[in-house]
């Protein structure tokens, strides 16, 4: 009997290494299908969301399309803090899910901590070589310089005791058509045999399944991916940059209409787990980095790019700010590498008065996260003579135009970075910019 007929009958269960987005939303789904599962996680909140089947993570919900109450009442979803329930027979893979970043660069202690616990299960007498797969983005070499050396210096052959792969996830977080069961996923493991395994396990829940030729290839896919979305976008930052009195933003949706190019927006600059970090993940990996020339300078740009939005802002007068939205993106509380953090930091460091609102933060982390007093949306705009609006959070967009002008009456400029307003008739009193128009940046 094999492995996916194992899980599929409940003698076998999967193990999940850390319980976020991309872990929590593994076990749903694996539970959805009929596979029991076990997570941990050393956030005693994420393990309670999973026995509960309480997606607490805002709007996560929608985004799985399905109920998680009852998998979690049923047994198909538990989770403890206890990690070596996982190092157990019973468990035949093992999905790592945990953050490979840490403040903006590649960051691999938290991987190779969950490898070495892992290792531990040399400690056991198994039926069979537990399948080890890494979801989690991972500079390329990674694997080869210190996953697999690891294993071996644990005492375990990969291909032989541990069978070891790599499939990143592609997932769009506020996209309900995005999902885990509708992208395409690509997979890799260290021995063809591998590579199958790993498409027949997540072929359960993965609707399309594309096999690498190995885990390197696998491994920077991903990277590469969101790689060639850091340049496109840099490059209309830069364009934006290069003719100011062009509306850059309309300029990009008519190229856009060509079969063959995608839109781009100009931005405050990327943000995220992804994004940003990939050409860090790509140039880290590379044998010959200095062939890389686009990526190094799409980094200065886009890492720079919050100081220019501040500077055009200083130079506008600004005296009494508010920030919409700490999010790097739109109805997801996720605040890595956000451009809104640099900016208003910036503008603290100015003397600016700052205050700031985002729907799925407490104003106790909002404080801790900015060091800025938190605001009512819309009431406490009220004061302000700036409003930016960096995630085009729903909210703010659902919100009438006469409750958002109402409270505008101190307003003379907005800047917003994803057009979340640009269908409001502001009055000639207050400048409405969206990144990318004409003069947003003068």
């Amino acid at each position: 009997m094999n492995v996916k007929q194992q899980l599929k009958i409940g003698k076998k269960k999967i193990g999940v290494w850390g319980l976020g987005y991309i872990g929590f939303s593994s076990i749903a789904h694996f539970a959805r299908a009929g596979v029991s599962c076990l997570g941990t996680d050393v956030y005693e909140t994420r393990v309670n969301d999973v026995n509960n089947g309480k997606a607490t993570i805002p709007n996560l919900d929608f985004w799985l399309g399905f109920d998680t109450k009852p998998l979690a009442k049923d047994g198909k979803m538990q989770a403890t803090t206890d990690w070596k329930k996982l190092i157990n027979n019973d468990i035949a893979v093992h999905l790592i899910t945990i953050p490979t970043e840490m403040n903006g660069k590649p960051h691999h202690d938290i991987l190779i901590d969950v490898i070495k616990k892992i290792c531990t299960i040399k400690n056991l007498t198994i039926d069979q070589p537990p399948l080890v797969i890494v979801e989690s983005t991972l500079t390329p070499t990674v694997a080869d310089s210190i996953v697999i050396p690891l294993f071996k210096e644990q005492g375990l052959e990969v291909g032989k005791d541990i069978l070891f792969g790599i499939a990143p996830r592609r997932d769009w977080f506020t996209s309900a058509d995005k999902g885990l069961s509708m992208l395409p996923r690509v997979v890799g493991g260290t021995t063809k045999e591998t590579t199958k395994l790993m498409a027949e396990v997540l072929g359960i829940i993965c609707q399309k399944i594309i096999e690498a030729p190995d885990h390197k290839h696998a491994a920077i896919v991903k990277s590469i991916e969101n790689a060639y979305r850091q340049l496109n976008i840099t490059f209309a930052n830069q364009l934006s940059a290069a003719y100011p009195d062009l509306d850059m933003t309309t300029v990009l949706k008519m190229a856009g209409t060509k079969w063959n190019v995608e839109t781009y927006h100009p931005s405050f600059g990327t943000g995220g787990y992804c994004i940003p970090l990939a050409p860090q993940y790509v140039l880290e990996g590379a044998k010959y980095p200095e062939k890389l020339t686009l990526l190094k300078e799409s980094l200065k740009t886009d890492f720079s790019q919050p100081d220019t939005v501040v500077n055009s802002l200083l130079q506008r007068g600004v005296q009494k700010v508010a920030v919409l939205g700490i999010a790097y993106t739109g109805d997801l509380k996720v605040h890595v590498l956000s451009p809104a953090l640099p900016i208003i930091k910036k503008l603290r460091e100015k003397g600016i008065d700052v205050k700031v609102h985002d729907p799925y933060y407490e104003a106790a982390e909002i404080r801790s996260l900015t060091g800025c007093d938190s605001l009512q949306f819309p009431q406490g705009l009220h004061d302000r003579d700036t409003i930016v609006v960096v995630s085009p959070h729903m909210q703010y967009k659902y919100t009438t135009m006469i409750d958002i002008l109402d409270n505008l009456r101190n307003a003379r400029l907005i800047v917003d970075n994803m057009g979340t307003w640009n269908d409001i008739p502001f009055p000639p009193s207050i400048k409405y910019f969206e990144a990318g128009h004409a003069h947003w940046l003068e």
